[in-house]
């Protein structure tokens, strides 16, 4: 069974959990968030890309 869900909707249940459970800030949410985005226009984003796309055909691999 494959269950499609974008990655907004999972880092939101995450962020809400850490909120709710961790005693994370809400502003610390919030400033992870905006480095997140910061970070996606740098220079850095397509070694960031190929490692959280290795890091998922790790957990993930395909079987042919």
């Amino acid at each position: 069974m494959t269950i499609s869900l974008p990655l907004v909707f999972v880092l939101g249940v995450i962020a809400w959990f850490a909120i709710k459970f961790l005693g994370v800030r809400m502003w610390v949410a919030v400033v992870i968030a905006l480095f997140g985005f910061w970070l996606a226009h740098t220079g850095l984003a397509p070694f960031v890309e190929s490692g959280t796309r290795s890091g998922v055909d790790t957990v993930n691999p395909e079987h042919d």
